[in-house]
């Protein structure tokens, strides 16, 4: 039996192909974009200015997936956790996480993920599969809809932050990121879009290729080889020198501020001696450096550092004129930190 295609895979000029070769008006394709993109609707009969035998067509040839809460819980600091179950039984979390002037979306981008890295809940669930444009389009869709019924926000960013790597993963995140971002779509500027990847040297220069819009955030968590090699397995392929010089690359081709995320790890990475590696790493390009907290995961002895070493880690770099935040983590009481994605959620951990 055929098996039916998803039609959000399809961009609009493929749409319109299709519809030409069926004898349909070109046109019909921004209707139908409408309905699936802007309006979310799951089935073809509630496109409702669609003729019938058209609706027929496409039901026979096309399905929209679409994914579902499965499971959400609430921390007492108001970050909102949900489990995404997928057209196929897979299931992928995204977070909801509220401050005083705005709301931000952390999505995912693959389920599971294959990098492994020695401090991620996700990395041990290893690479199930990739998400497809329209389901990472859809979390931020329910995400946005939690935002304004949880806090009466409209969504402010997003980050792409979740379970996976996103550039390993990088035509249909690319794709989702345009279809939020136009008008057939959610309108929002890209430059409230943050994509993170824990340094894929090959695909940072791609992003630069492709002149982005949006920001990039490079999880780096050390400033030496051995150390981050140590911790991160991606490291052992992409040196921090060939790193440094796709980041160099990306931002001539697009003149944007790189972000590094830093998770300070007690007695690891976080004396004054790693403030001055980083510091030096990070002459090459202007940054923004993001302190974070450890979260602690299942069966990893890491510690997070103690406050009195973050302050003098942070003010170490702060002297060197670079720009500094502490970020305390949120949603740790229900696994929704960094890091901490899949710990301990059940769709994870079926027998």
């Amino acid at each position: 039996m055929e098996t039916k295609i998803n039609i959000r895979s399809l961009d609009k000029s493929e749409l319109k192909s299709f519809l030409i070769s069926i004898g349909e008006k070109p046109f019909r394709a921004s209707q139908i974009y409408d309905w699936m993109w802007k309006k979310g609707v799951s089935y073809f009969p509630e496109m409702r200015n669609l003729p019938k035998p058209l609706i027929e067509k496409l039901s026979e040839k096309f399905v929209i997936h679409k994914l579902s809460v499965d499971d959400s819980q609430k921390s007492n600091d108001g970050t909102l956790k949900s489990a995404f179950r997928l057209f196929d039984g897979n299931v992928v979390e995204g977070v909801l996480i509220p401050t005083k002037h705005r709301t931000t979306a952390c999505i995912s981008t693959q389920v599971g993920c294959s990098l492994s890295c020695a401090f991620c809940a996700t990395g041990k669930l290893g690479r199930i599969r990739n998400l497809s444009a329209d389901e990472i389009y859809d979390q931020v869709v329910e995400i946005a809809d939690q935002s304004k019924k949880q806090y009466q926000s409209n969504l402010g960013n997003i980050v792409y932050m979740g379970m996976g790597e996103p550039l390993l993963n990088y035509k249909e995140t690319l794709r989702s990121i345009e279809m939020i971002t136009s008008e057939d779509g959610l309108g929002m500027s890209p430059r409230r879009i943050t994509v993170s990847t824990a340094g894929i040297a090959k695909m940072i220069k791609k992003l630069g290729d492709d002149a982005v819009k949006f920001n990039l955030a490079v999880s780096l968590h050390a400033a030496t080889d051995a150390k981050r090699s140590a911790i991160m397995e991606i490291n052992k392929e992409n040196s921090l020198e060939s790193l440094s010089e796709a980041l160099r690359y990306f931002h001539d081709k697009t003149g944007s501020r790189i972000t590094f995320e830093y998770i300070l790890f007690r007695d690891f990475n976080d004396s004054l001696d790693d403030a001055a590696q980083l510091a030096r790493f990070c002459r090459a390009f202007p940054v923004k450096i993001n302190l974070i907290e450890y979260n602690p995961v299942d069966g990893v002895e890491f510690k997070k550092s103690i406050p009195e070493r973050t302050d003098e880690f942070a003010k170490f770099l702060e002297e060197k004129n670079m720009i500094v935040n502490v970020r305390r983590s949120r949603g740790k009481d229900i696994d929704a930190a960094c890091g901490q994605l899949a710990n301990k959620n059940k769709a994870f951990n079926k027998d």
